[in-house]
């Protein structure tokens, strides 16, 4: 029958456990969540359930290390094999007047605790909903202080092992060890002994301290001497000060009287500047450019009126010439018909004999011959023109040829674009590079200028390369000695043949200003604007040589002819250029002599197909008219032999047709025709002679009207020849008056060069007096710094410089033998302060430790005052508790030699002698064990305690006896919490609602359960 107690209700203080809950920790995969009463908690079960896993995971929550549990050497040993992590969630009550910051957690703390398969573990405090405040492992430190938990503490939590160790331990020094530690009196005694250590260490440092002070002191002594000995170079520095300010304000009106010259010779450059702007206004360009317009305009009008007369001319003369041919078609006809009437004349005497027949059919042959070998003739001729003609071609081939340097250059462009420019232009380029290296040219040359620029817009290609010809193979130079070397190295580059053209100008790094005469169109760009050129030596070049901000580049040419033959062309524009290379002025057109750009074109691989298809074309052209040249060339020998023998025959048959013609007159007079054919004869005479008048007077009109033509085709002739004579002096005017711009043009560059010059000089000047000017503000604002009232100084900068010189070298030889000033005072307040420093520090450190010894000596003697008032309330309760039991017994202390003897007599102590715990049996020294640490109990503060397995050892009456003795001592701290492990039933305690009792299952690997409920 257990001891029946009452319990009161008291509320439970503050750091109790209110539940835990454990996965994967040690061996089991989940137990709990365990809830603990707030006084008696019995966690009964067998051997492998689980009670001892609940003690370890507390431990290790709560701060403990894995070696104070016993079940482990490191932390990962506590994680269930095959599982990556073990987590422990334990709840404290956080109520009463010691709860921690209760305004944040509330009445409950969350503390979770992650342990890894490394060893890791990590923290988690929460308040009661569960809401993580932080996982700072200092804030559990905090809050286990504030319960003074303290799971280390046997008298706290008490394992097996150290049970085994202490308690049932024989050696008396171990149960000292335990009641030390118990009562935290070890940790005391520890902390004593490290203030000890601390103060000797302090005395040690104190003593070196000490030596080094005299050291210090003997130091700043020294310092102090030479210190006082700087007297006597105040005066010399005082000196030395008002010489720097005399010498400051010196340097400024020197300064002041180098300014004058400058703005004198300023002044004389902007009156030189005057005079070329009157030069550069004498030559009146507009006025030249104004009379040659008039000039031109007359000789427009004169062409005009050539143009309107030559449609005319040449319709008179056309009429003249068909006039003519009518009149020699008319002699013609005549000519026939006066044969024919001879013929028939003839005939009428022919008829007389066979032989007058014969006569007749071979002057008829004969006559025949003739007309067909004067067309023969007419068409051999035409024949031999058109055969020349075609002999002609060989302008073909030399085509070939020059698309097939061009293919070359082309493709040897692949590799390097300055091929484009010239087969010899790298190595020229190189030369030049190697001049300039040995220092050769004043300013290293530019060109190729094509290969310096680059297109904006590629369909523009041709247009700028038609406009700036020439100009893409040339090469600029600064001076004339730098072209004279560029010539030599061009003679050499190229022995043979044309070379590069040099353009002699200064160069500037600066583009030149073209905004007044520049052309500038919202649609169209200038030359200038179509091209990247990052050199402005190349810009200027082009802009002087070729005027390309005065070009506009129009790709379309009929859009180009409207905008500049209209009737406000764009302001400064000089001419336009179409995309095909077309040249568009106001007055005239000129059409490109190219077709593709060779120099500026971007797609080298299309160009390069675009040359072998035009060579492949041409090829096969130039192979057919090889064919047929050589045809031609059979014909023409063919053709002229039968044009000399058909000359031959012509001639021939003349002489022929004479003679026959002179035997049939001859004839005529000496025969008579026959009378039946007289009569016909004389009627077709007569008809032909009618038919010859009446073509004799067509004639007669013809010739007149032939003569009408011709002479009014003469007086238009002689009326543009008049026109055109006129027009020779206008054309002499135009080009004097051409050659007269060209010169004003020149002279104004000339003296505008001048003029820009003279302007870069005056920038130059001003910039120079600008400088200065700064330069004398400054050295006004140091000599402000240095003197701020100005000094009228008579003497010169120089001689005060020398004066300066010899008072420093005298103060210097001075410092020598004392030392720097500076350096004397900052080390002598240096080494004053090191002393001082140094003397507060020892005292600082004297009164430490005189301090450190009275509270030294006031603890210790508090300490063992302390430990006898914790021993005799120990021997006391460990009486009471003995004598429940009948038991008498002795608690002897021996604090010097740290031993603490038990001596327990079972039954009357009067009755028997006491004997020592070792003589006692298994269950008395139990019970014993028990009383000591129910008297450990007794006399220690902790929220919670816990007791593995007190019982083990106990037979049934002592165990019954010592369950009465905790229940009655947990009856008596209501306002604590225990918690026993034990592998009793404990089914016959006494049934009490502050009594919970957790049973756990047998162990089952597949399910790790516990069931919980108060005691029967």
């Amino acid at each position: 029958m257990y001891f029946c107690i009452t319990l009161l209700k008291v509320e439970s203080d503050a750091g109790i456990v209110e539940s835990i809950t454990l996965k994967n920790f040690m061996c089991h995969s989940h137990l709990g969540p365990f809830t603990f009463g707030p006084n008696v908690n019995f966690i009964v079960g067998n051997n492998g359930s689980g009670k001892s896993a609940v003690l370890t995971a507390l431990i290790v929550t709560l701060g403990g290390n894995a070696q104070a549990t016993n079940r482990g050497s490191s932390l990962k040993g506590f994680v269930k094999e095959g599982e990556g992590s073990a987590d422990v969630s334990i709840t404290l009550r956080n109520k009463g007047r010691d709860a921690f910051k209760p305004e944040v957690y509330g009445s409950s703390i969350i503390v979770d605790l992650r342990i890894t398969r490394e060893g890791l573990r990590t923290y988690k405090m929460k308040n009661k909903s569960g809401q993580i405040v932080t996982t700072k492992k200092e804030e559990l430190l905090s809050i286990l202080d504030n319960f003074n938990v303290q799971v280390n503490n046997p008298v706290s939590v008490l394992t097996q092992e150290m049970s085994k160790y202490f308690l049932h331990s024989k050696g008396e020094g171990d149960k000292y060890k335990f009641f030390m530690k118990a009562t935290q009196l070890e940790q005391m005694r520890e902390d004593f002994f490290y203030i000890k250590s601390t103060k000797s260490v302090t005395e040690d440092k104190v003593g070196q301290y000490s030596e080094c002070l005299k050291d210090l002191k003997r130091t700043y002594l020294e310092k102090e001497d030479r210190y006082k000995s700087l007297a006597s170079l105040d005066e010399m520095h005082t000196k030395l000060e008002e010489l720097q300010k005399q010498m400051a304000w010196a340097l400024v009106m020197e300064m002041e009287k180098e300014l004058e010259p400058m703005k004198e010779k300023l002044r004389a450059e902007n009156h030189s500047t005057e005079k070329y702007d009157e030069k550069v206004a004498e030559w009146k360009i507009e006025e030249a450019e104004k009379k040659y317009k008039e000039i031109q305009e007359q000789l427009d009008k004169i062409t005009q009126q050539v143009q309107e007369l030559q449609p005319k001319c040449a319709e008179l003369k056309a009429e003249a010439q068909h006039c003519n041919t009518l009149l020699k078609s008319s002699e013609v006809s005549m000519q026939s018909l006066y044969y024919t009437a001879l013929y028939l004349g003839y005939s009428l005497h022919w008829k007389k004999s066979k032989s007058d027949q014969a006569r007749t059919m071979r002057s008829e042959q004969i006559q025949a011959d003739l007309e067909n070998l004067n067309h023969h003739i007419s068409t051999l001729g035409q024949q031999i023109d058109q055969y020349q003609h075609a002999c002609s071609r060989d302008m073909l081939q030399r085509s070939i040829e020059t698309n097939r340097r061009n293919l070359q250059t082309m493709e040897s462009s692949r590799s390097n674009r300055l091929r484009r420019f010239g087969e010899h232009m790298p190595d020229l380029l190189n030369a030049i590079q190697d001049a300039h290296k040995r220092g050769q040219f004043k300013q290293k040359p530019r060109g190729p200028l094509g290969f310096l620029i680059s297109l904006k817009d590629p369909e523009l290609a041709l247009a700028v390369e038609v406009c700036l010809k020439g100009q893409l193979q040339a090469f600029t130079c600064d001076n004339y000695e730098d072209e004279k070397v560029l010539q030599g190295i061009m003679f050499k580059v190229f022995p043979k043949g044309r070379r590069p053209t040099i353009i002699t100008s200064r160069f500037l790094q600066h583009v030149h200003d073209t905004k007044r005469r520049a052309v500038n169109h919202p649609q169209y760009p200038s030359v200038l604007q179509a091209l990247e050129i990052e050199d402005p030596v190349v810009a200027n070049c082009l802009i002087d040589q070729r005027g390309i901000e005065s070009i506009l580049l129009i790709k379309n040419r009929t859009e180009a002819r409207r905008l500049m033959q209209g009737k406000n062309p764009p302001h400064n524009c000089t001419s336009a250029f179409s995309k095909d290379g077309d040249q568009i002025f106001t007055n005239r057109t000129y059409t490109a002599d190219q077709t593709r750009a060779n120099y500026l074109s971007g797609d080298v691989e299309e160009e390069i197909r675009l040359l072998q298809r035009e060579i492949e074309n041409q090829t096969a052209q130039a192979s057919r008219f090889k064919q047929q040249m050589k045809k031609l060339d059979d014909e023409i020998k063919q053709n002229e032999g039968l044009l000399r023998r058909t000359h031959i025959e012509q001639k021939t048959t003349k002489v022929k047709l004479l003679q026959f013609t002179f035997l049939a007159q001859y004839s005529c007079v000496t025969t008579r025709p026959q009378e039946e054919d007289l009569e016909e004869i004389i009627t077709k005479i007569t008809s032909k002679r009618a038919e010859y008048e009446e073509a004799r007077i067509q004639m007669a009109d013809l010739k007149a009207s032939y003569e009408k033509a011709e002479r009014e085709y003469k007086q238009h002739k002689e009326q543009i020849n008049t026109i055109a004579e006129e027009a020779d002096p206008i054309k002499e005017d135009l080009s004097k008056t051409d050659q007269e711009v060209l010169k004003c043009k020149h002279h104004k560059k000339h003296y505008d060069e001048k003029r820009n010059v003279q302007l870069r000089n005056i920038q130059t000047l001003k910039e120079s007096l600008k400088s200065k000017e700064q330069e004398l503000q400054e050295s006004v604002t140091k000599a402000k710094l240095i003197c701020p009232e100005r000094l009228e100084v008579r003497r010169s900068a120089r001689s005060l410089d020398t004066e300066i010189s010899r008072l420093k070298v005298k103060i210097t030889t001075q410092q020598e033998h004392q030392g720097d000033r500076e350096e004397i005072l900052r080390s002598y307040n240096e080494a004053l302060e090191n002393y001082t420093n140094m003397v507060q520090h020892v005292k600082n450190l004297n009164s430490f430790i005189k301090k450190l010894d009275s509270v030294m000596n006031q603890r210790q003697h508090v300490y063992a005052e302390f430990r006898r008032f914790l021993s005799a309330r120990c021997k006391y309760y460990f009486d009471s508790m003995l004598s429940q039991r009948g038991y008498t017994g002795s608690m002897t202390f021996d604090h010097k030699n740290e031993t603490l003897s038990i001596s327990v007599q079972p039954g009357q102590g009067k009755q028997a002698d006491m004997s020592d715990m070792r003589s006692l049996s298994g269950g008395e020294r139990s019970f014993s064990t028990v009383c000591f640490v129910l008297s450990l109990w007794a006399i220690t503060e902790a929220p919670f305690r816990c007791l593995d397995e007190f019982d083990v050892y106990m037979d049934m009456v002592n165990r019954r006896i010592s369950m009465d003795m905790m229940l009655k001592v947990a009856a008596g701290q209501s306002y604590r919490q225990f918690i026993f492990l034990t592998p009793q039933n404990m089914s016959s305690l006494p049934e009490s609602e502050n009594i919970n009792i957790l049973r756990l299952k047998d162990p089952d690997r597949g399910q790790n359960n516990a069931s919980q409920g108060p005691g029967k």
